[in-house]
């Protein structure tokens, strides 16, 4: 009997202060009873060489139901937040570069785990019309094993699984008013790493539940109206290449997340920006769907 695809959730029930882990099985909610000894879905991923093995023949439909949960980020303290910059040829071509450089290496920059949001939790943007805060859909990898100078044909052994983030990015502050030498002209952080600009989840799919996960279709929707409709086969680096590549440069650890790059359809490219009031909705292929309504900082409710 084949098991139907199920991801795993970080869940709060009502009135509780600790989150334990759960199972999201097409829109229902269940416990996950071969994981009952782990107080979180950070630990099951710090333990992932045995907590997978006890996942492989967990079915969902044999779980009891789950109400009166809420949906956290599923994974709100990354050890290391890794973003790949520029990883899709449709993305380059409508940012103005038609043809790939010669000897291209993947490019990467670092976010704080500060700036990480759960689904359905609202994303906080500057009340400033300059700030020109954008959306960029993402297949984002969690670690399950670490790893140095890993090789690109073993890489897909260091995934625990997939989820969805949205690299949400203030375009306006990219590029620094003053810079010290053209070296220091551009800030990342201050473009990308602010509080709430991270959203993840809403679940972790097991790598094995992935068939390909270079053929993905990478959609997100703002107010309904659908701005990005691509796929992970348009990548220039698989998700085996960014870990490699990230490897030689750094250890990754269990719990790490890896952002892969968007495709086109990004708001810069068209003249638009994320305003307050906004909802911005991601789906990844069969990984669920990251919801987040947005707010400017003087309009956030003070309940969430």
């Amino acid at each position: 009997m084949s098991i139907p695809r199920w991801s795993l959730v970080s869940v709060l029930a009502d009135g509780a202060h600790e989150p334990f882990v759960g199972a999201l099985w097409g829109d229902r909610l269940t416990t996950v009873p071969p994981l009952s000894a782990y107080p979180d879905l950070a630990d099951v991923v710090a333990d992932w060489a045995v907590a997978s093995a006890l996942l492989h023949h967990f079915d969902p439909a044999q779980a009891a139901p789950l109400q009166g949960v809420q949906v956290l980020a599923p994974l709100r303290s990354p050890r290391k937040l890794i973003c790949a910059g520029a990883n899709y040829r449709d993305h380059l071509r409508e940012m103005g570069i038609p043809d790939l450089p010669p000897g291209l290496e993947p490019y990467f920059f670092l976010l704080p785990p500060t700036s990480i949001a759960g689904p359905e939790d609202v994303v906080v943007i500057p009340d400033d019309p300059g700030a020109r805060v954008d959306w960029e859909a993402e297949l984002a990898v969690v670690i399950g094993r670490p790893g140095r100078d890993i090789p690109e044909d073993e890489a897909p052994a260091y995934v625990a699984g997939y989820t969805i983030m949205n690299d949400v990015s203030a375009r306006g502050y990219h590029g620094r008013a003053h810079p010290l030498a053209p070296p220091f002209a551009y800030d990342w952080l201050a473009s990308k790493g602010l509080d709430t600009f991270s959203p993840l989840g809403p679940s972790i799919t097991p790598a094995w539940l992935v068939d390909d996960p270079q053929a993905l279709p990478v959609r997100m929707w703002r107010n309904g109206e659908l701005e990005q409709d691509g796929n992970t086969r348009d990548m220039i680096f698989s998700v085996a290449r960014l870990i490699a590549a990230a490897s030689a440069t750094m250890t990754l650890e269990p719990g790490d997340v890896i952002a892969t790059g968007t495709p086109a359809g990004v708001g810069v490219a068209q003249g638009k920006a994320i305003g307050d009031g906004d909802t911005l909705r991601v789906e990844i292929g069969g990984l669920g769907v990251l919801t987040n309504p947005v707010r400017t900082a003087v309009a956030v409710p003070t309940g969430r």
